[in-house]
């Protein structure tokens, strides 16, 4: 109970005292931002598998990037893109429904990834769990640059599409009527969640960073009805979910990846406990 008898010594010291911690913090924060915003769309949308999908087509692009020693960033962007094109054409051509193709592309790239690290007697294997699991206490100040630049770029993009991703959203007949061009605007939503996924890999791992992109903004849309409230409440959950699981990491250490994603699912199910006790099942936007 210490967080209660010593709340100075549990919540503040410790980003005070580790510059490990503080700069674990940002890039934490930073994720979220890049996450929820995008997130928010992605759980309206009904697309939070393809999101899934995406936080592991990241994984070959840095598995070849770390090796040839080029930039990691770049590589994972670069397999994230390939991963969205891949959806696509696969979908274009392929009578198979969408998410056959997704799962296929999915397990193929998540297969490549374990390939490429797993070549050479298994040299690689300690950088494939970073890469899954993330390292978020080995942050460093270029890190934190990369992502502070990737997050502005996010949430520029989202502000900028705002209107057509809500028409697209809700009427894609009506936002072609309207000139939205609605294929345009899905392409430019998928690029911003490639992008917010590669800025949040490097703080929470490949496998956690789905948590982040659908955890907080599930939780939001059964707080809240209109969506940029949606998108602030979501960054405030996530933000939360970040600051007690690191905490908790480093009190009682944990992994610290996952003790933060483990709080956006714990985070969910106190939202959904609550709209039970208060007999509200529905979800209804106000745009």
């Amino acid at each position: 109970m210490d967080f209660l008898t010593s709340p100075i010594d549990w919540w503040i010291e410790p980003f005070i005292d580790n510059i490990f911690m503080r700069n674990a913090l940002w890039s934490g924060l930073l994720a979220v931002l890049a996450t929820s915003t995008v997130g928010t769309w992605v759980v309206l949308r009904g697309m939070s598998f393809f999101g899934e999908a995406m936080a592991h087509g990241v994984l070959p692009g840095l598995a070849i990037a770390f090796i040839l020693g080029g930039d990691p960033t770049l590589g994972a962007l670069t397999a994230a893109l390939v991963m969205v094109y891949g959806v696509n054409l696969v979908r274009h051509y392929s009578p198979l429904p969408e998410d056959s193709s997704i799962v296929l592309l999915y397990v193929g790239f998540l297969a490549l990834a374990v390939v490429i690290l797993s070549s050479g007697s298994g040299a690689y294997a300690g950088d494939l769990t970073r890469f899954l699991f993330g390292s978020i206490t080995g942050v460093t100040n270029s890190d934190l640059l990369r992502q502070l630049i990737i997050a502005g770029i996010t949430l520029m993009g989202v502000v900028v599409l705002h209107r057509a991703f809500l028409v697209m959203t809700f009427d894609e007949v009506q936002a072609r009527l309207m000139g939205l061009r609605p294929r345009l605007a899905h392409a430019g939503l998928l690029a911003l969640l490639a992008i917010s996924i590669v800025a949040s890999f490097q703080a929470v791992g490949n496998l956690q960073v789905f948590a982040f992109l659908v955890g907080p903004p599930s939780t939001a849309a059964m707080l809240v009805r209109r969506i940029p409230v949606m998108m602030v409440t979501a960054v405030v959950l996530g933000s939360v979910a970040v600051i007690v699981g690191l905490l908790i990491s480093y009190h009682h250490d944990t992994a610290a990846g996952a003790t933060m994603a483990l709080g956006t699912v714990i985070l969910f199910l106190i939202a959904v406990f609550i709209r039970s006790l208060s007999g509200t099942y529905n979800v209804r936007l106000i745009t």
